[in-house]
Formats: structure tokens, C-alpha cells, sequence
């Protein structure tokens, strides 16, 4: 079965299943567009040139109704909802075919994009817990893949944490209707700061405050309530709103905590959807906490999964089979149609060692392989990458992607490398959990608070990166990098050689690599540097670097 499927909503998406496979997922917000943007005619005619035939069911994601713009004659499921009878099922025209029509809920897409990309066989029953901005609900679903509500534990737990971030920013304008969907994100990473766990009398009051039973704590009403508080407008570097960032969060997660534990007691395995589902902190306690036999998160956890999970339902709703085979990596290609000045690069076709060479002297590097990856963490097709051993360069990694200094850059790791370094004797493919750092040498890729959120990689995940890791492990004993997305402030991946170049010279890289070919800017110091460590050759009117080894560690490095 062939099927097309959108999310309406933020984080918009087309999906693309056919023969419970999917082959593309196209995020609106990659290719350098705005993050968060919804679904457009472009959106749709990129992915529409990826299939080949007109699909048999065309699926769109239900929302919000004021959001869908609803007609009669185009119905759309809502958003909350778990039955499969809250599905609406109909007949449609697409290209002069009559295509079938299927639209379920925002609740049920996310529930079924976490069991479909799962690894549990059809009928294994689990718990599943969706954490996002508006829902926060535990569920279990039996061998018939039935949904229950087991309770709504807290409306809007993301929009709740989002809050307290734009309390403190003076940044943020406190009269708007709904906090920044960015924040979130935020926060988990200034909790990391915290050096404190027990909140004060003060404290106590505005915890009590945030988490109030209401339906809609909107900005624009809160912060008018909360201008005397010790927290208004304070600054993000204030340390004791950092330690409060840590005492909030962690009482969020205790009250979902205490609910699983006093009600969900069977054991089963724990799905979990919703952009929370991108706290890696959160889901490091879930899986710590021994209450599941095992825990799920799905690399597309928040709505940009929204599309996959409707298409999952509506094969389940056709098929009756609710899996799919899938890989990270099924985005759209790299375009290398465009046109930039060629003359401010050096070019050579690379090969890992000599990229290696490059990163172990501090060239600060974009790497481009294969389609971009779902979801929104950056997996080592669209990816900045850079030596993990100094202070200096996070700082640096921050300053080219101009963000907040306390936000972590995070490594990537041979997984055979994983337990040594980081405490991690299994794979962790997509960026989703927190481990200890074992070691003192990896300053650049160790938040403040000794852990490190990595990707671990092998030979059957991602080839060229576990190839490039190989070569960097040979040059510096390390079988570690630092990984960030490859985007501009504020968008999704760069997609397009043209903006990759104006990124590059934009924003101090020293160069990049697209398939296998390196473009190194003539201008940058670093690569100047470098080429003065390196041997001539004969030939040719560039001196290809050769791979230079030092003795022992990192070898020589260029400092700033």
C-alpha cells in the first residue's frame, strides 16, 4: 500500500509509506527554512517528486480546529482522541485517481508513530506516556493495539516548562499569548547547572504557581502575576534561577514519576512521544528507573513524527499492521545544483585521513552525507564537526551557530568506544539519552554537569561516519567527535551547497565535506596554519595535506 501522509500543524512533514516502508520523510523546517514552520505547496511538491505513482490513501494529521480551517468538504480529525473509531475514513481525487482518505487524531499520530518504529511485535502489549506542550497522559495498549487512557497526569507540561524560561529571559516580551516552542530545550540544558535540589519558601510558592490545575497558563496572564518574583526578567546567567531550573524540572518529572509508579505496575514496555520526549535528562530516568522492561523514545518524537504516525495508522486502519521498517536517515538529498565562488576554497577529494588530520589541528568543519536525517538532532548527515578535547572549542561551536553559551554540543562515539568513555555498553543510534563522562580529556563534549548526550555510531548505522571516526581514533586515539546540526540560527539543516558555502564564510567555519569532496576556505587561519605543518608534494597548484602524526594524544593542535 502506498501511502501520503501530512502534519498540518508546527513542525510540519510529509510522509511517505509504501509496502510498510518508509521511504521519505520531508520536515518543512530543513533546507534552511524557519523551524516550526507548517506544511506548503513546496513541501508537497518536493516529496511528490519523490514517489513513483499516485498514492492509494492520502492522510492528514488532525489539529487543532481553529488551526485546520475545517470545511465540509474537507474534514480532519481533532486532536485529542485514542479510539480507532475517532478516525474519519473517506474517498478523495488526487491527479484524476480516486484515492482513499484518512485522517485520526494528533494524540493517536504520535502514539502510533512510537509503537510502528518500535521494535515490539505487533500485539506486545506496553504503556505509553505523551509529554508535549499541551498533553501530558499515560496510556496502555493491549495485544489489539486498543487504547486506554490511564490519566491525564498534567495539561501542558511542555508550555508549563517553556514558561519558566521566558520568566527569566528579558528577551522574551511579556505580553505575548504562548511561551517559545524553543525554550523548552533551553531549560533542560540551564538545569544542568544547578548545584542545589531543595527549593526555598519563595520557591515553593511559584512551583505551586506554575503548576496550578488550569488549562491555559498563558504568558501574557502569568507574567502580569508574576512581576514581583525574584525570577522576573532576571537574566539566564542568574545561578540561583539556575538552580531553580533543575528543582522545577525535576518536579515535573516526579509527578509523572509517582503516578507510573503507584498505578503502572505490570511491567510492560514504556513508548514515549511528545516533544518532552526530546529531554534526554527525562528519558535517562525512565530508563533508570526499573518501572519498564524496556523504554522507546523515536528519533521524530515531537510533531515532525506527526506525519509518520498518521500514515502508521492509516495502514494499520487498511492492513491491519501497525510496523514499518524505517531508517533515520530519510530525508531529502543534498542539492549541489546551486552556484557559489569556488575560488575562496581549496578542493580536494578527501579521504578520512586526511579529514582527521584536519580535525585533530582544530579546522572546525560541515560534513554533508546521504539524506538529511528525521527529527530534529543533527545524526552525521547534516552536522558540524570538530575535535571534542578542548573548552575552547564548545565555546567556539557555539559562537558559529550564535546560541547561548551553557548550551552543550555533543558528541559522537565509535559504538565499540561508548562503555569506555561514556558508560555505555549498548547503542544509542539517535541522540536521545545522557551518560557520564569517564574521562577528563573530552572537555568539548562534556556539559557542566559531567554528562554527555551521545550518538553512538557503527558500521551498519552510518558508514562514512564511522569511517571518519575510525581515522580520527587512528590520529588521536579517540574514537570521538564533536557533532552539531548544520543549520543557521533559527532553521532547519542547510540542504543546498549554495547556503552551505555562505554558512561556511558566514560564520567562521574552515570548510566543509560533501560526499567525499573537501572545500576548504583559503581564508581560514587555521587551514593556513596547517598547510605550513604539512610537507610539499610535486604537482599541481594546490599542496595536498598529507596526514601528520604526532606522538601520543592529540598531537599538535593549532591554538587560537
Amino acid at each position: 500500500m502506498n501511502i501520503l501522509s501530512y502534519n498540518p500543524g508546527h513542525d510540519g512533514a510529509v510522509a511517505h509509506l509504501q509496502g510498510a516502508q518508509l521511504l521519505a520523510s520531508v520536515e518543512v523546517e530543513k533546507n534552511s527554512n524557519y523551524r516550526y514552520s507548517g506544511v506548503s505547496v513546496h513541501d508537497f511538491l518536493n516529496i511528490l517528486s519523490e514517489l513513483k505513482g499516485i498514492p492509494d490513501v492520502l492522510c492528514e494529521g488532525g489539529w487543532w480546529p481553529r488551526d485546520a480551517h475545517l470545511t465540509e468538504q474537507s474534514p480532519i480529525a481533532g486532536y485529542r482522541g485514542v479510539s480507532k473509531s475517532d478516525a474519519i475514513v473517506g474517498r478523495r481525487r488526487l491527479m484524476g485517481k480516486a484515492v482513499e482518505y484518512f485522517s485520526s487524531s494528533h494524540e493517536r499520530s504520535h502514539l502510533l508513530c512510537a509503537f510502528g518504529m518500535s521494535s515490539l511485535p505487533k500485539g506486545t502489549p506496553c504503556y505509553a506516556l505523551i509529554w508535549e506542550g499541551t498533553i501530558g497522559a499515560f496510556y496502555e495498549i493491549d495485544a489489539e493495539l486498543n487504547i486506554t487512557i490511564l490519566a491525564d497526569v498534567m495539561r501542558e507540561p511542555g508550555h508549563r516548562y517553556a514558561l519558566l524560561y521566558g520568566l527569566a529571559d528579558p528577551t522574551f516580551a511579556k505580553n505575548l499569548e504562548f511561551t517559545r516552542i524553543s525554550d523548552a530545550g533551553k531549560l533542560m540544558a540551564l538545569a544542568s547547572y544547578s548545584n542545589r535540589s531543595t527549593p526555598s519558601a519563595e520557591e515553593e510558592k511559584l512551583i505551586e504557581y506554575l503548576l496550578q490545575d488550569c488549562q491555559h497558563l498563558r504568558p501574557i496572564a502569568a507574567f502580569e502575576e508574576l512581576r514581583h518574583s525574584r525570577y522576573y526578567n532576571v537574566g539566564l546567567d542568574d545561578p540561583e534561577f539556575r538552580n531553580f531550573a533543575r528543582i522545577f524540572s525535576d518536579k515535573i518529572f516526579d509527578i509523572f514519576h509517582q503516578f507510573a509508579k503507584s498505578n503502572m505496575k505490570k511491567g510492560l514496555p514504556l513508548l514515549i512521544a511528545g516533544g518532552c520526549g526530546l529531554n534526554c535528562d527525562w528519558n535517562t530516568k525512565w530508563k533508570e528507573s526499573g518501572l519498564f522492561s524496556e523504554v522507546f523514545v523515536p528519533p521524530v518524537a515531537n510533531d515532525s513524527g506527526s506525519a509518520i504516525g498518521t500514515a502508521i495508522d492509516a495502514q494499520f486502519h487498511y492492513t491491519g499492521n501497525p510496523k514499518i521498517d524505517w531508517n533515520v536517515y530519510s530525508g531529502i538529498g543534498f542539492d549541489t545544483t546551486g552556484f557559489f565562488d569556488m575560488a575562496r576554497y581549496d578542493l580536494y577529494e578527501a579521504d578520512d585521513e586526511m579529514i582527521a588530520d584536519m580535525l585533530a589541528n582544530d579546522l572546525i568543519l560541515g560534513w554533508v552525507s546521504g539524506k538529511y536525517e528525521i527529527g530534529p538532532r543533527a545524526l552525521g548527515n547534516r552536522s558540524i564537526l570538530a575535535a571534542p578535547f578542548r573548552e575552547s572549542t564548545r565555546t567556539r561551536l557555539n559562537e558559529i551557530k550564535k546560541r547561548e553559551q551553557f548550551r552543550p554540543i555533543a558528541p559522537i562515539c565509535l559504538e565499540e568506544e561508548a562503555a569506555r568513555w561514556f558508560g555505555c555498553d549498548h547503542a544509542s543510534p539517535h541522540m536521545l539519552y545522557t551518560y557520564s563522562a569517564r574521562t577528563d580529556a573530552l572537555a568539548a563534549v562534556t556539559h557542566v554537569n559531567k554528562t554527555a548526550r551521545i550518538q553512538t555510531v557503527s558500521s551498519a548505522t552510518n558508514r562514512s561516519l564511522y569511517n571518519l571516526l575510525i581515522a580520527f581514533k587512528a590520529r588521536t586515539g579517540y574514537g570521538v567527535l564533536c557533532n552539531t546540526s548544520l543549520n543557521f540560527n533559527g532553521r532547519g539543516f542547510v540542504n543546498k551547497i549554495d547556503d552551505l558555502s555562505t554558512y561556511t564564510i558566514e560564520h567562521n567555519l574552515d570548510g566543509f565535506v560533501v560526499e567525499g569532496r573537501s572545500y576548504i576556505l583559503k581564508s581560514s587561519r587555521r587551514y593556513q596554519a596547517y598547510l605550513s605543518m604539512q610537507k610539499p608534494m610535486a604537482g599541481g597548484n594546490v599542496t595536498p595535506p598529507r596526514a601528520w602524526k604526532g606522538h601520543g594524544g592529540m598531537g599538535t593542535s593549532i591554538r587560537n
